[in-house]
This record gives C-alpha cells, structure tokens and sequence, in this order.
C-alpha cells in the first residue's frame, strides 16, 4: 500500500499553511455567529435556530480544504444567513403565527397527574422519553405533577403538587411500571396508556378514560416528591 498517498497525496507545504489559515477564519466565523444567536447550549436551540447552526457545517466546511472555494464566498454566504436570521426573528416578534410556525408550540404532555391524551396519540413524544425526563428531575410518580410541559426548546418545565396535596399516580420508574396480574382489594391502580388512576376489579379492565385503548395497569403510587 502506497501510505504516501493516503495519508499526504498532493498536499504542499504551502496547501497545508493555507488550510490552517481557513480553518481558523472559518472557526472565529461560526464562534462569532453562535454568540450572535445569544445562545448558551444545544438544548436552547429551537428546530429554526438548529437548521441554521446544521447549515453551516457546509458553508464553514468546504472552504476550510477545498483550494480552489475562497474563503471571501463562505463570509458573503454566512452573512447572507445572519441577515435572514434577523429579518426571522424580526418577524417572529411582530407576528406570532410566524413564531408558531419556525419555534413551534410548547405542549403540556402532563395535566392534574395525567397524560394528556391528544399528545399521546399523536405521537408528540414517546413513553419512555417523557418517563425519563421526569426521572431526571427527580419525579416517581405522575401523582406528584399538577403540570408538565414540554418547551419549543425540548426542556421540560413541571409544576409540582405540594406534597399534602400528592395524589396517586403512574410509576415512573422501570420496576415499579409492571402490569399487575392480580388485583388488591383497597389499592388504586394507574392505567399504563395514560396515567388514569382508579381502584379496578380485575387486571385487564379497559381504562374509560383512554378509550378503551388499554387494559394493563400497575400499581399506583403516592409518595411525596424529595426534595
């Protein structure tokens, strides 16, 4: 194997000082254009702003390598996308349809300790996703949450119930979400689907409030939230 041409091939001394130099221009550009959005993080990025900072892996990329791209057509082009970022945002103040459509909407996936159930079936966000984002910040049950809402940003912001006022809930965590397979006589259970709490008869009782979507449930729990 010719290694030679592998690793260097047609590469000059003078090719290689040159890519460094693009390559630090285009850094200092894209360093300049993110601290422009005001950003702080990834998860700050709304899906409009995320388009934007994924467009610039081509802009800012070829020209750092490509010899014969100058690096004077990347500058006209990022510019061109910072001056379409301000006439959006412009708008996206004056207009709200305009802000719905590039931000989208926060959607409350939780109300009064329950899925919402329009979310669900719209597949806005899998069990899982949501389960683990509440586990995260430190929930066990849907009993503990009066709201949970999720942010155009992807954060989660949830409103707890003081803990005198914790009801029962749907576990969140994998051990606790089981189906049960024989009911207690006395103990309330939380339909799997959509967090629906009641005390059932038999284990695979259709859930009324989900439409009789689902018939398994696990054992409600009502621990108050630690803090």
């Amino acid at each position: 194997m010719d290694w030679a041409s592998i690793f260097i091939y047609d590469t000059t001394w003078v090719f290689a000082v040159e890519i460094l130099i693009r390559v630090t221009v285009m850094f200092v550009l894209i360093i300049s254009f993110l601290r422009f959005t005001g950003k702080r993080g990834v998860r700050q990025l709304s899906i409009f702003e995320l388009t934007i900072i994924l467009s610039l892996g081509s802009i800012a990329g070829d020209p750092m390598f490509t010899e014969d791209l100058p690096i004077i057509q990347a500058v006209l082009i990022m510019s061109t996308v910072i001056l379409l970022y301000r006439l959006c945002t412009w708008a996206m103040m004056k207009f709200q349809p305009v802000e719905n459509f590039l931000e989208g909407k926060s959607l409350y996936i939780v109300e009064d300790g329950m899925l919402v159930l329009e979310k669900i079936k719209k597949g806005k966000m899998s069990h899982d996703e949501f389960f683990a984002e509440m586990r995260q910040q430190g929930v066990e049950h849907l009993g503990q949450v009066r709201t949970g809402l999720l942010e155009t940003d992807g954060n989660f912001s949830v409103l707890l119930y003081p803990p005198k006022k914790t009801v029962y809930g749907l576990p969140l965590f994998p051990k606790q979400y089981q189906a049960v397979e024989k009911i207690e006589i006395g103990v309330c259970y939380a339909c799997m689907y959509c967090g629906y709490v009641e005390p059932i008869s038999e284990p695979n009782q259709l859930c009324v409030r989900c439409e009789n979507q689902c018939k398994n449930w696990a054992k409600a729990l009502n621990s108050q939230i630690v803090r």
